[in-house]
């Protein structure tokens, strides 16, 4: 794939990401604000600390939201759309939508979900301030190994399907994957406090609306992508129908 290409899809991707994340954004504003506001005024009620607010809580919830939200789903996008450059025509006989569908999904599986299992998300201001920097890394370590460990289950079905059989090759690294992701689960350390009295409903809203706004955005993502993808990649040929006969010449009369 030439870098002509490759500039046309980034854009492309960078492009989808902002449309995605306009998606995403409704999604989070929607179902994630209400209960990180019940974490806010939990916060409120055992706090005795009083300090500054130095953004206020309306401009975090609306300006702070879609900037956060928008610049991820560019950045996303960007990545993404570089990942499909190098993943088209690699990992089997997809076609540019299919292949962008299945990258989603992987994305999807491999960037969010994986971690999160270990690390869900919690509503803000009920973990402790001064562990943020170590759970900042532990969660970034674990995407990282989610990532490597789904590259190294892809070359390792690679290799099997000669031997195996694509459908038992594909099996075989999806257990490879299963496992070395269950060990990273238990070498890592667990990360728990959340205190004993907040409302469970909250959590779980919380992590739910989390869930969902990375959901749609890797889902927009792949549908709006493989759109495009393919019309760059396969366009047709204006003014001509797929399976239509060539208009035949007629002869002059005399």
């Amino acid at each position: 794939m030439n870098s002509t290409i490759v500039g046309k899809l980034l854009a492309r991707g960078m492009a989808t990401g902002l449309v995605a994340g306009l998606l995403a954004l409704v999604v989070a504003y929607f179902l994630g604000e209400p209960p990180t506001e019940a974490g806010i005024a939990y916060e409120a009620a055992h706090s005795h600390e009083e300090g500054e607010e130095l953004v206020s809580r309306a401009a975090q919830s609306t300006t702070g939201l879609a900037t956060g939200v928008l610049v991820y789903g560019v950045g996303l996008g960007g990545i993404a759309a570089l990942a499909y450059c190098f993943a088209l025509g690699r990992v089997g006989a997809f076609g540019p939508r299919a292949t962008a569908g299945l990258l989603s999904l992987s994305g999807l599986v491999t960037v969010y979900i994986v971690p999160f299992l270990k690390y869900p998300a919690n509503p803000p201001a009920v973990s402790d301030a001064a562990t943020i920097s170590q759970r900042t890394t532990l969660y970034l370590l674990m995407v990282v190994l989610s990532v490597l460990l789904a590259v190294a289950a892809v070359i390792l079905g690679k290799r099997l399907a000669p031997r195996l059989g694509n459908r038992n090759a594909t099996i075989a690294a999806g257990a490879f994957f299963v496992l070395a992701v269950g060990l990273a689960y238990a070498f890592l350390p667990a990360v728990n406090e959340m205190p004993k009295d907040f409302p469970a409903e909250v959590v779980w809203q919380f992590r739910i609306s989390a869930l969902a706004v990375q959901a749609v955005l890797w889902a927009g993502f792949g549908l709006v992508f493989g759109v495009l993808a393919e019309r760059l990649l396969q366009p047709r040929r204006a003014g001509t129908r797929i399976g239509a006969a060539e208009p035949r010449a007629v002869a002059p009369s005399a």
